[in-house]
């Protein structure tokens, strides 16, 4: 079981990260300064120096996880995804590198250029924190949450379909987040329904990370918001629930969720998305908000249609 060190989250609240949805890397090579070259930035483009420590790298997918350091003038100190312009890249960093760039903010979105390694990982180092990062074959544990109708669930109780499992919390004001996976759930739900013999071998559950704030009546009135049937809505395909103040951190780190607060209503967060085989195992993770339904609408196709296998291909 692979395990990549991650140091306690201390992101921006999800607004201010509206910005960086689309974030990419220019460049870095093992001379690991490369200019932007051809991407020359537009006169109105803004640019801002960054400074941050990679702390997870997700090669299959092209992903980084970056802390950054505060930047004047633009945002405060956080550690988000970004996905690699050039996927290729990635196999080129490690967890741990501190690096500086320049994040360059125009009509294309957000992108850094001008990369520099300054300090390499000492990866002999043991880390004071591990998360664990879900990897294609491992079996989830048995967490278990109260959903919508203020009944207990498991995770065992799912196998035997695929399950669709996302975190959300319901303040969530970024669309770019929690809304993004609610909406994007709602198609999937929508799409699964379209075809019988898929829906009937398929489960989607929406996990909250805030159980203090995420009730039963707040997770069902949320939860039919987004379904369409809204008071005619019996969840009997997509639960949204939550676990327990006790049993939270174990499903965060075992998901590789980071999440902190600084006043107890904004919740400064990652993403994370599974698909979970009938066997319980993961299939397919997603650490960033930048999955599609058509893409998670396959990989159900794929799962069923396949024998179940322990090292599947992530996407």
């Amino acid at each position: 079981m692979n395990r990549i060190p991650r140091k306690k989250y201390s992101m921006a609240a999800c607004a201010l990260a509206l910005g960086l949805a689309a974030l990419g890397i220019g460049g870095c090579h093992s001379n690991p300064k490369e200019k932007g070259g051809s991407n020359a930035a537009a006169s109105s483009e803004k640019q801002y120096a960054v400074r941050g420590k990679v702390i997870s790298v997700y090669a299959k997918d092209g992903v980084i996880s970056l802390d950054t350091e505060e930047i004047p003038g633009f945002m405060e100190a956080m550690t988000m995804a970004y996905t690699l312009q050039n996927p290729s890249i990635a196999t080129e960093l490690h967890p741990g590198d501190t690096i500086t760039a320049q994040l360059h903010i125009g009509a294309q979105g957000a992108v850094l250029s001008d990369i520099d390694i300054v300090h390499q990982a000492m990866l002999n180092v043991k880390p004071t924190r591990l998360y664990h990062v879900p990897q294609p074959g491992d079996t989830v544990p048995d967490f278990k949450l109260r959903n919508q109708s203020g009944r207990e669930i498991d995770l065992r109780q799912f196998r035997g379909k695929v399950l669709l499992l996302t975190f959300i919390y319901t303040r969530c004001a970024s669309s770019q987040f929690c809304p993004l996976m609610s909406r994007n759930f709602s198609k999937v739900d929508k799409m699964l329904a379209a075809d019988p013999e898929l829906y009937a071998k398929t489960h989607l559950l929406s996990v909250s990370f805030d159980p203090k704030y995420d009730t039963p009546a707040v997770l069902r009135s949320y939860g039919a918001a987004y379904t369409g049937r809204y008071t005619k809505e019996n969840f009997a395909h997509w639960d949204f629930a939550a676990p327990s103040m006790a049993e939270l951190p174990s499903i965060l780190n075992w998901f590789d969720v980071g999440v902190t607060s600084a006043d107890g209503k904004i919740l400064q967060h990652s993403v994370s998305t599974a698909v979970i085989g009938p066997d319980g195992r993961i299939r397919y993770w997603y650490p960033t908000n930048t999955w599609t339904p058509q893409r998670i609408f396959q990989n159900v196709r794929q799962v069923l249609t396949s024998e179940p296998r322990r090292n599947v291909r992530k996407n």
